[in-house]
């Protein structure tokens, strides 16, 4: 038996079936583009916050090693970073004064490693016995926690007992053993006994 020759192959009726399809899929992949386009931006809302926030850190042995308080927390998903409201950041060493930095807000990135701290920051240890007392203050402060460590490029002020010293840009390596670098337009003011 013969087919009528006004009916379509079975290759081509398979083929223009594909044909179909594709358009179809590139012509409904065109529609939701432009949806997806015309909707805005998910907003920089927050999905929780803590109100008196206050975190710490241990070391190996269960000692405090770092303690991070802040008047508020808010974290944000569409980035997943944090914001802090008047923060605090405490480095518990085993033989000094810890280190305390304040700061009026600060952001943390969302792996934790990096914190931004803004602006009146302050960076304090107390006197001990052999060390002097430590005052600095900067506008703006790069800090990697886990590394103890501390950096700006903004003009900076540090005063350690009768001493003086500005500077603009810092690296401080809080952890024993203790270093601060002072980057640059350095200016002080030491006092010698007599």
């Amino acid at each position: 038996m013969r087919l009528p020759s006004a009916l379509p192959r079975p290759g081509a009726l398979l083929l223009g079936t594909f044909l179909a399809l594709a358009l179809g899929s590139w012509w409904l992949r065109q529609g939701v583009e432009e949806q997806a386009e015309r909707r805005p931006n998910p907003p920089h809302t927050p999905d929780f916050w803590v109100e008196r926030l206050s975190a710490r850190t241990m070391d190996a042995a269960g000692r405090p090693r770092r303690i991070v308080k802040a008047d508020s927390m808010r974290h944000f998903p569409d980035d997943d970073s944090t914001e802090l409201t008047r923060p605090q950041i405490d480095f518990l060493g085993p033989r000094q004064p810890p280190w305390q930095i304040r700061a009026q807000t600060g952001w943390v990135a969302p792996d934790g490693k990096l914190v931004l701290l803004q602006g009146a920051v302050t960076l304090d240890r107390a006197a001990a016995s052999g060390v002097l007392p430590v005052h600095l203050e900067t506008r703006e402060l790069r800090v990697q926690p886990k590394d103890e460590y501390a950096e700006t490029e903004q003009p900076v002020r540090v005063v350690s007992g009768p001493h003086q010293v500005q500077s603009r840009g810092l690296q401080a390596w809080l952890k024993e053993p203790v270093r601060i670098k002072l980057l640059a337009d350095v200016r002080g003011h030491y006092e010698v006994s007599p």
